[in-house]
């Protein structure tokens, strides 16, 4: 399995001929939109940051959307959408406008499970959604913290540790939130790698071993 950071909350998660778009941001986003193709693409919130699908289409490939929760098996991939909110802001200005619908996404394919906390607002999640997500291999979570009405740097460690996964990737940051949390977890001075590469064999013994992927 190949993962790539793609911005924001945006990533490419490769195996084989399979390719999984989380959240590709769009055209009318105000960041670097998301260009590559897919075939299946987890939108997490209905918001431009998030929802570019049609970045993630190529001619007559056309990627199929998971935008909500639910149970799901496509070409061999299983996906359950568990429901939670975020408070990430309709505009661009940083303003809260309270609780929206956000989509935990976890996905096993090759062996290993992938848990996708989208933008994420608050570690206080429905029991239910807590009691679907179980034996984390990657864990993705958004570390902006309050201002980008997602779950700050202390608070997305502490949950991330909770959920006890072998590796934890960090998304949706600044400089200083990322600072903020990479101290958090014991790993100033952390660099950035291009990619990351990895088997199932490849996470025996890791515990919460934090990575950081270099936006591409």
């Amino acid at each position: 399995m190949i993962i790539s950071y793609q911005g924001v909350q945006s990533f490419k998660v490769q195996f084989g001929d399979t390719v999984l778009a989380f959240d590709p941001v769009s055209k009318k986003s105000k960041f670097k939109v998301s260009n590559f193709g897919a075939d299946i693409a987890l939108i997490s919130l209905n918001h431009p940051d998030m929802n570019g699908t049609s970045q993630v289409n190529r001619g007559e490939k056309q990627a199929f959307i998971i935008n909500g929760p639910g149970e799901y098996e496509i070409q061999g991939v299983f996906i359950k959408g568990l429901p939670s909110s975020s408070n990430y802001p309709s505009n661009f200005s940083g303003q809260e406008e309270g609780a929206k619908i956000n989509t935990i996404y976890t996905v096993n394919f090759e062996n290993m499970n992938l848990c996708f906390l989208g933008a994420l607002g608050s570690a206080k999640i429905p029991s239910e959604t807590k009691a679907g997500i179980d034996g984390v291999d990657i864990l993705f979570v958004p570390i902006g913290g309050p201002s980008t009405g997602i779950l700050s740097p202390a608070e997305a460690y502490k949950f991330a540790v909770s959920l006890e996964p072998s590796i934890i990737v960090p998304m949706n940051f600044d400089g200083t939130s990322l600072k903020s949390f990479l101290k958090e977890g014991g790993s100033e001075g952390l660099k950035p790698i291009e990619k990351l590469t990895v088997k199932k064999k490849d996470l025996e013994g890791k515990g919460g071993e934090i990575i950081l992927l270099q936006e591409q």
